[in-house]
């Protein structure tokens, strides 16, 4: 279903909140939206907008380096992967031996070995790379959002400053919200201090399946448009009746949220961004046919149809070692071999092929990343375990130099020795290809004024 948070409005004026809530929530499909962006710094040079979209390829659970961008196929045999090292497109490049189709496109692709986030748990380094904000105290976890750790996700701070269009958010995540087991929810995901009108929409949904759609983006079956067209009518008499409630600025918002649910429902641009039946068997089958796949195909779909950024979270395969994720603890060569490379070699191959023969790839950035690495030992169950010391990311699109390699790590990829970068120099850049310079100022609740971020841009990798 379509999520979205925003804090409950108490009604004082004799009406049923049950009765506004029927016709506000349930006839609408529960649906809301965000204010427009808000202020802006000013004073300072913005830099160029390269990168119009961004699409954030999220692989839950942390991606090993030595399977990955940084194979060792000459270090230590405690540590080294055991598919070896493939050469890539860029001269002097290798990446593992389960990358074959990425491998080919590395001539537009950034690499960074040397990332570094200092922490170990899923959740806290989770929300240092989803905010570039480090997680208070670090290792912490199964950590929760609250304060002091609230900083806004990148999605939210791109909302401070991108437009909802044709009817849809600025930002978008989907399939599903990140979280631990037991559904514990990592902090970094919304919109934190900003407040919840400004959280990314979360869609929670199954593109893979035969039937897919967005189920708040239809009607239920037992809704006819006669019987919207009646419930609009209903709202607009409640509202005209809600003179105290207008008054109130989360009113205010309710009112513009209504009224975006309804464009939603019945806005044919909107329809068509989730309708995946326009794509051929031939697309669905370059992106492959799971659950993550068809999300990475539906986010090239939604930045088409305006929608600024699109996280795509790894999916969980029940029934599979490790819930089917990346934190692969135990059966660490089985998993990447049977499941994990193959979904994601295909998906990511085939999003940048997409976006560049679609002429798309110079303006939309793509980011390849997870919460942190794994460890440069193998363990007792044949696993790795959390390793935020040393991991890498790669780059792609809008503003990105392709065919560069940035920092290096030693024998074991187990710690960096050259050109550290931290989260919140990765999301500054992020930042940067978009046009906002990390001066650029975001509000609180309250009012005061922020920098978007703190960190460094990585100029070794820009175009």
């Amino acid at each position: 279903m379509l999520s979205l948070i925003n804090h409950e409005v108490r009604l004082c004026d004799g009406l049923s909140r049950r009765e506004v809530m029927r016709v506000g929530g349930l006839g609408l499909g529960g649906l809301s939206l965000a204010n427009l962006p808000g202020a802006r710094a000013e004073g300072y040079q913005q830099p160029p907008v390269r990168a119009r979209n961004v699409i954030l390829f999220w692989l839950t659970g942390g991606v090993p380096q030595h399977d990955t961008w940084d194979p060792k196929p000459d270090g230590p045999d405690s540590s080294r992967s055991e598919f070896g090292a493939i050469p890539s497109a860029t001269p002097g490049l290798h990446v593992g031996g389960l990358m074959p189709m990425t491998s080919r496109l590395t001539n537009r692709i950034a690499v960074v070995r040397s990332m570094y986030s200092g922490d170990h748990s899923h959740s806290s380094s989770g929300y240092q790379m989803l905010t570039g904000i480090p997680h208070a105290p670090l290792s912490r976890e199964n950590a929760t959002p609250q304060p002091p750790n609230d900083w806004p996700s990148l999605g939210a701070l791109v909302r401070t400053q991108r437009a909802d269009r044709n009817g849809l958010p600025s930002a978008i995540t989907l399939p599903r919200r990140i979280a631990n087991v037991g559904e514990i929810v990592w902090p970094g995901q919304d919109a934190g201090f900003l407040g919840r009108k400004l959280d990314p929409w979360l869609l929670t949904c199954d593109p893979s399946a035969n039937d897919f759609a967005v189920p708040d983006l239809a009607l239920p079956e037992q809704v006819s448009q006669v019987r919207l067209e009646r419930r609009i009518s209903l709202l607009n008499q409640v509202n005209a009746g809600l003179d105290t409630l207008e008054s109130h600025v989360a009113s205010r918002s309710y009112g513009h949220r209504v009224d975006q649910a309804v464009n939603l429902l019945v806005g044919s641009k909107t329809r068509q961004a989730f309708d995946l039946s326009q794509e051929s068997d031939s697309v669905k089958d370059r992106y492959g046919r799971s659950k993550f796949a068809q999300s990475v195909l539906l986010s090239r779909r939604l930045v088409e149809a305006g929608v600024s950024l699109v996280q795509v979270n790894w999916q969980q395969i029940e029934g599979k070692t490790n819930n089917g994720s990346w934190d692969t603890h135990a059966r660490h060569h089985d998993s990447l071999k049977g499941w994990l490379m193959p979904i994601m070699d295909r998906s990511f191959s085939a999003l940048l092929e997409d976006l560049d023969e679609r002429g798309l790839l110079d303006e939309t950035l793509v980011a390849w990343v997870g919460e942190f690495g794994h460890t440069p030992k193998i363990n007792a169950n044949g696993g790795r375990d959390h390793w935020g010391h040393a991991f890498s990311i790669a780059m792609a699109g809008g503003g990105i130099k392709g065919g560069v390699v940035l920092g290096e790590t030693d024998s074991q990829a187990g710690h960096v020795i050259r050109d550290r970068v931290l989260p919140r120099d990765y999301v500054a850049t992020v930042l940067h290809c978009m046009g906002l310079s990390p001066e650029t100022s975001i509000h609180d609740v309250q009012g005061r004024p922020l920098p978007i971020s703190r960190g460094k841009v990585i100029r070794e990798i820009l175009a």
